[in-house]
């Protein structure tokens, strides 16, 4: 891959959020394989196709979901869409919490824990944070009301504070008490654990589970060496990338 001829400039990557520390280090193996810049922009994913549709140049779009960049590729913006990653729900809980995986679901419902998600459509960790909820109904009628009304949707939105440059948003939200519990992705919850290790990562239990697709697409008229980047991505050195920080490749 060493070597590219094109000199239109840096590879623009619309990624989601939750993308970001798996971006930067695909990037930097990318360039350092190929010569090859990224100019990433991170986001939530539903903010993101929004500005690519209203004509914002991206050469390639790496959604938290499938859905979102399968909406472009449906109007003719994109290519078709490949899964790159998967990823799932956990809970950052803060330490003067008491929630396990058994007792997550009468943790969250307890009206005295302050419950945070993300925001949906404008995210997909909100669309799988309510995907979850529908859930909680099957094991507890009255469960998705309540929870569709407690949860304070306190990131994702096209309207919510940029987040930290240089630390976890949801570490952030738990430490100053927005949130008691966080329901978002585990690499999320590792990261979080990482800026404070004094914060808890909790499972969700297999009833209430939620796993996540990661969906790449190459954007119609992008520069050529962004198809070299997308093929990247999906090299065992770029699926290891992945895996380095905490998503499960699509090779598993």
């Amino acid at each position: 891959m060493a070597g590219s001829l094109n000199a239109q400039g840096p590879v623009h990557v619309y990624a989601a959020g939750s993308l970001r520390a798996v971006m930067l280090e695909l990037g930097a193996a990318f360039e350092a394989e190929s010569g090859v810049k990224l100019a990433p922009v991170f986001g939530p994913s539903g903010v993101l196709r929004e500005r690519i549709e209203r004509g914002e140049r991206a050469d390639v779009f790496a959604s938290a979901d499938m859905g979102n960049p399968q909406r472009l590729a449906a109007a003719g913006r994109s290519f078709p869409v490949v899964p790159f990653a998967h990823n799932r729900l956990c809970a950052l809980a803060a330490p003067k919490v008491e929630i396990s995986t058994a007792t997550l679901l009468e943790r969250i419902l307890d009206p005295a824990v302050k419950l945070g998600m993300s925001t949906p459509v404008s995210d997909p960790s909100g669309d799988y944070t309510v995907e979850l909820f529908k859930k909680a109904e099957s094991l507890r009628p009255g469960a998705y009301a309540a929870l569709m009304k407690k949860a304070r949707q306190l990131v994702g939105g096209p309207d919510s504070p940029p987040p930290p440059k240089d630390r976890s948003a949801y570490a952030v939200l738990v430490e100053s008490g927005q949130a008691d519990v966080f329901l978002t992705y585990c690499t999320n919850t590792l990261q979080a654990r990482k800026d404070n290790a004094e914060l808890r990562m909790v499972q969700v239990p297999d009833a209430l589970s939620v796993s996540a697709t990661y969906g790449l697409t190459l954007m119609k008229g992008a520069y050529p060496d962004a198809a070299l980047f997308v093929d990247f991505v999906l090299t065992p050195r770029g699926q290891a990338v992945i895996a380095r920080h905490g998503f499960t490749p699509v090779s598993q």
